[in-house]
């Protein structure tokens, strides 16, 4: 058996706990690998709609183990709110809910340093969510981080010292940064606990035995393609690997262990914070795709830039990651429209290209477009792929051309019935 793997092709925010909630049915066990709480994974069934940050999207699937694996950060507190929402579903967390030893905490300084250093950086802010993701990844490579193993050895309190007293001291190099740690520790203290009643394990030796076993793995990525901190918009990235050879990081799964590779993309183009956003629609064009589309961060709220489609950027993705098939989200957003751009190559120093330059940020990349025809319809009330209107088709089968990579899924609301096989 072979692990497949899901995870965004964009600048995240694609629809990747849809997915992955409406194929959990089909795998034995669900792995996040890497990321933490500045994920958001939206799944909408029942008229109920629920954003995921840290557990992954297959928890209401409750004949299917789900694995926190050990490229993941854990904020305790934000994750006992999490298991919090999750209690009238009776579901058996401590079974279904297994967390690697070797994932890493997020300490209450960890989100300190990160909103201390956000404050320091001004206009030059990247966006962070504030989460402490970035310091924790920082601790992880400089080996002085905490991990989850970690709680459950009787020195726990004296290395968690030691690590808060060093961020102490960093934290007073930020002149007029004022904060109240001991009301931060209360609740970190209280979700160690709940931590400690979850099933920890050593998530690399359990997933390949499940393989050996012939049990079906998803892996479950984090935010996108684009944020990837080797691959990604640098330095306006996150902090960790969001590509399929994270999934080997972040898992314990060798290369030759991944199997499909399966892609999300939005129908257009979204990013939340600062950085090159290439096709960007700064205008009443990005603000009615922004409305229609309900683009506001899950995990922050923020309102996202919105923007046509970028194949470029998109096929870039497909060739880092291995992409072995498409999951088109969203394609109802763009029913009110009567033409479509879609964004073919840039013009870099009057140079065309149809690939991902090495630095977007301090380059003036001129979009080149490409207008098709919209289907100007509403989408929402599709069961079948076939009853699709032809426009829809035409540019299902224009994208599938020209990334040669096949569609086999598309989208059309945010509930896990409004999803359509192409297959």
């Amino acid at each position: 058996m072979k692990v497949d793997v899901l995870l965004g092709l964009q600048w995240g925010d694609e629809g990747k706990g849809k997915i992955v909630d409406v194929l959990t049915p089909q795998y034995d066990i669900i792995a996040r690998f890497q990321g933490g709480p500045n994920a958001g994974h939206t799944l909408e069934f029942e008229g109920i709609k629920h954003v995921l940050h840290t557990i992954p999207s297959g928890i209401f699937r409750k004949e299917v183990i789900n694995i926190v694996g050990n490229g993941v950060v854990i904020d305790p507190v934000i994750f006992q709110k999490e298991m919090e929402k999750l209690a009238p579903f009776n579901l058996d967390l401590k079974k279904s809910l297994l967390i690697s030893k070797k994932a890493h905490l997020i300490l209450p300084t960890h989100r300190l340093l990160d909103a201390a250093s956000e404050a320091a950086k001004g206009t030059n802010k990247i966006g962070s969510t504030l989460k402490g993701i970035g310091p924790t990844y920082m601790d992880k490579t400089g080996r002085n981080g905490l991990r989850v193993g970690d709680i459950f050895s009787p020195n726990f309190k004296a290395k968690y010292d030691a690590l808060v007293e060093k961020h102490v001291g960093i934290l007073k190099h930020h002149e007029g940064f004022e904060y109240n740690l001991a009301e931060l520790e209360g609740p970190f203290m209280e979700g160690i606990e709940k931590l400690r009643a979850l099933t920890a394990i050593d998530s690399e030796q359990y997933i390949n035995d499940a393989l050996k076993a012939g049990k079906k793995i998803l892996a479950e990525g984090a935010q996108g393609t684009m944020l990837d901190i080797d691959f990604g918009t640098y330095p306006f990235v996150t902090s960790s690997n969001t590509v399929t050879a994270g999934t080997c990081t972040g898992l314990g799964i060798a290369p030759t262990k991944i199997g499909s590779v399966i892609g999300i993309f939005k129908a257009y183009c979204t990013r939340v914070g600062s950085g090159p956003f290439p096709t960007e629609l700064e205008n009443e064009v990005g603000e009615a795709i922004r409305k229609e589309g309900r683009e506001f961060g899950a995990t922050t709220g923020r309102p996202r830039r919105c923007g046509w489609i970028d194949l470029p950027a998109l096929k870039y993705a497909i060739m880092i990651n291995g992409v072995t098939e498409l999951s088109m989200m969203k394609a109802d957003v763009l029913g009110t429209f009567e033409k479509i751009d879609v964004c073919t190559h840039y013009l870099v120093d009057g140079e065309r290209m149809d690939y991902l330059p090495y630095d977007l940020t301090d380059v003036e990349v001129v979009p080149v477009y490409e207008s098709l025809e919209g289907w100007n319809c509403d989408l929402t009330q599709l069961s079948n792929y076939a009853d699709a209107p032809q426009a829809l088709k035409n540019y299902v089968s224009y994208l599938e051309g020209k990334l040669e990579t096949p569609i086999t899924v598309v989208s059309v609301g945010p509930d896990r019935k409004q999803t359509l096989n192409n297959n």
